[in-house]
């Protein structure tokens, strides 16, 4: 058998195996990654008639019946009122509310080892509410929910990439089942450790933080009153995230970063022993606590692609940045680049320009570059400020937190960052 025969067998077989109408699918964007900001990406595109292959290491969709019910889980976002929009136009909203979302009037902020503090109220910007704190499972299944139902998006579950391929008339990829996809227009949307940049040999600007964030699910002593409340230690930021539960406020989220071997040792901990250490670092503000979700920790390490784009392919959310967790803004800084970068494509597309054009794909990474390099080096200050061990610099901080909270200015203008009116949808998202 001649190499062309051995070939065209094994496209047979691939086929076989392929739902039939896979065989007729011709993709003009592939998304590698599946996650929240990929699925939004393929959902906006898709919306507006591109066909899209999404490609998901997960074995299986998520059981939208199961997500939202029980134990809340320990992976949450904090949407702003941004990205609520978005999701809102794309029809997912609804669905996301529906099974559990917690919305967030106040935020309080203090300082752990002074008297630094400074709280926000919705009501000081006009708005409703200053976000919604939500598992990424909810959101995750109501947009495949909705991506399922749409003919011109197909996604395939439990494939890896092998190896990319950069010809003249687009990227291919190589699956590890021996399949070869090819399409004008590549996305990476998998995640901090993106093997499709890897693959692309994008550098990347790493910056380890020295802390691992430690995440769980509590029940406290009294309720949350629809607050995110943060504490910054000498060790790192503890974050209460509210949650609630079956009408039932008591419950937090828990994000603590601290130094790898205490996030190791709290992750050892009985509950009942973490439960003791987490209300005391918490200062006992919500009164005692149970831990009432399983606990994980991760490494928390800041990158920055050297790039976002080349020729036919882009990347996108934490494969072309990945940021500290202290204010929440991983997932909406993503979703703005989703959006932008969805913006761009479609008028590409109505110009008649090729979606794999570097200087279509070059104008996404100019809107969003900066927004993202801005909070990345933000997060960077606050993190060595609050983990600064000198007398000087803990006044300055204290003083900082006590007189913003009396500017009502300065609280203003601070409040609208947290909120991502930087981030204003682009007109074909609104």
């Amino acid at each position: 058998m001649t190499d062309s025969d051995a070939a065209a067998a094994r496209q047979a077989s691939s086929q076989e195996k392929a739902p039939p109408q896979d065989r007729e699918f011709t993709e003009q964007v592939i998304v590698v990654g599946g996650g929240l900001v990929g699925a939004t990406l393929a959902l906006l595109l898709g919306e507006a008639g591109i066909a899209v292959r999404v490609l998901e290491s997960r074995g299986r969709p998520l059981d939208g019946e199961a997500v939202g019910k029980g134990p809340p889980a320990a992976r949450v976002s904090a949407l702003t009122p941004v990205s609520e929009r978005l999701l809102s136009n794309l029809g997912v909203w609804p669905a996301i509310a529906g099974r559990r979302a917690t919305p967030y009037t106040g935020m309080q902020v203090w300082d752990g080892e002074g008297s630094g503090e400074i709280r926000f109220h919705a009501d000081e910007v006009g708005v409703a509410t200053l976000g919604h704190i939500v598992e990424n499972a909810v959101v995750l299944a109501a947009l495949e929910a909705r991506l399922q139902a749409l003919p011109s998006v197909r996604i395939d579950y439990g494939v890896r990439l092998k190896a990319l391929q950069s010809p003249a008339s687009g990227r291919r990829l190589i699956l590890d089942d021996g399949r070869r996809l090819q399409a004008p227009l590549v996305i990476a949307a998998d995640g901090a450790r993106s093997q499709l940049r890897e693959l692309a040999e994008i550098a990347v600007r790493e910056r380890d933080t020295g802390q691992a964030a430690l995440v769980t699910t509590v029940r406290c002593e009294r309720p949350h009153g629809g607050v995110a409340r943060q504490v910054f230690r000498g060790d790192g930021p503890l974050a209460f995230l509210p949650l609630t539960v079956d009408g039932d406020a008591h419950y937090c989220s828990i994000v603590w970063s601290t130094a790898p071997d205490e996030a190791a040792r709290l992750a050892a901990l009985p509950d009942e022993a973490l439960a003791g250490e987490l209300g005391e670092a918490f200062e006992q503000r919500l009164g005692g606590v149970t831990v009432t979700g399983a606990t994980a920790r991760f490494p928390l390490t800041q990158r920055h692609a050297a790039h976002y784009v080349e020729p036919g392919l882009a990347l996108i959310g934490d494969a072309a940045h990945n940021i500290h967790p202290l204010a929440g803004q991983g997932v909406n800084l993503g979703l703005m680049d989703a959006a932008v970068l969805a913006e761009e494509l479609l008028a590409a597309r109505d110009r008649g320009a090729g979606l794999g054009d570097v200087r279509i794909l070059s104008r996404y990474a100019r809107r969003r570059r900066g927004d993202n390099s801005l909070m990345l080096a933000l997060m960077d200050g606050f993190r060595l400020l609050f983990g600064a061990r000198t007398p000087a610099l803990r006044l300055l901080r204290n003083v900082g937190l006590s007189g913003a909270d009396r500017l009502v200015p300065v609280k203003r203008l601070m409040m609208r960052q947290a909120i991502g009116e930087r981030g204003r949808l682009p007109a074909r998202c609104r």
